[in-house]
């Protein structure tokens, strides 16, 4: 199954790059397109000083016009958009497909004095409960906010869904470049599952300093390995998913069998 990501700097209220990279996505067979985080929205910094009502004209403006692509293209769309409800902003991923648009509430915010999502953002604190998952193509996706891979709790959700590749927005900076990539290869492997990550691009001054977003939007198979990945440009990135390699790489390394046969010892 062919999947993509959209890697590019905040785009706000324009289409223009929307329409292209979509364009080009569909004649190259793309069935789901992942964008990164903070790039339909600006960057959580930018976002502190937006009012809230321009935060709902962008986000029914952004979510219009995927709907029109999604069924002018017959394409799924993974995209990080800040949502409002009673005034209030949420940092969410929607899935827009032709037929249908879902959420997924992000449920673990970054919360560094630095880097402060949890208290911006009204998204609630409560038990944690199963990432957004569907089909395409007898594909099973699974969503997580970027922040979200880090947290064993909702890994167990994952292996116990049987998900085949993990869908991550992020929105990486700083020198945090191997640290991540080792991450999302060692979850891929220990788990047996695709993750697709897209990483934002750009530059973004806070006085202070100056955040900036290094890409390296990739591929990791269900065997750690990275197939393939983006540099630090404006790109699209096209890529295959073999289910077949997911059951064969879950066959030979055995990790779920191990912990299934002592199920019944636990208690």
């Amino acid at each position: 199954m062919t999947v993509g990501v959209l890697q590019l700097p905040s785009i706000g209220m324009s289409t223009t790059k929307l329409y292209h990279y979509i364009r080009i996505a569909h004649k190259r067979g793309v069935k789901v397109l992942l964008l990164g985080e903070y790039l339909l929205n600006t960057f959580f910094k930018e976002l502190q000083d937006t009012p809230v009502s321009m935060l709902r004209e962008l986000a029914e403006h952004q979510l219009r016009i995927l709907r029109e692509l999604a069924q002018t293209y017959d394409m799924t769309f993974v995209a990080p958009l800040v949502t409002v409800r009673g005034g209030k902003p949420y940092k969410s991923v929607a899935k827009i497909s032709a037929r249908s648009t879902a959420y997924y509430q992000q449920q673990i915010l970054i919360d560094y004095p630095h880097w402060n999502e949890a208290r911006f953002f009204a998204n609630p604190v409560e038990a944690l409960h199963d990432p957004m998952t569907f089909r395409v193509d007898g594909v099973r996706f699974g969503i997580l906010g970027g922040f979200e891979l880090h947290f064993d709790r909702l890994w167990e959700n994952i292996w116990e869904k049987r998900i085949d590749c993990i869908l991550l927005p992020t929105a990486s900076t700083f020198e945090s470049h191997r640290r991540w990539r080792e991450l999302i290869r060692s979850r891929a492997f220990t788990h047996n599952v695709y993750i697709l990550r897209a990483n934002r691009i750009g530059e973004v001054p806070d006085g202070k300093h100056t955040w900036r977003f290094y890409g390296d939007s990739l591929l990791a198979n269900p065997d750690g390995e990275v197939e393939c990945f983006l540099g630090d440009t404006e790109e699209l990135m096209v890529c295959e998913i073999d289910r077949a390699q997911v059951t064969e790489s879950r066959r030979s390394w055995k990790f779920k069998e191990a912990v299934e046969k002592r199920k019944h010892l636990e208690g």
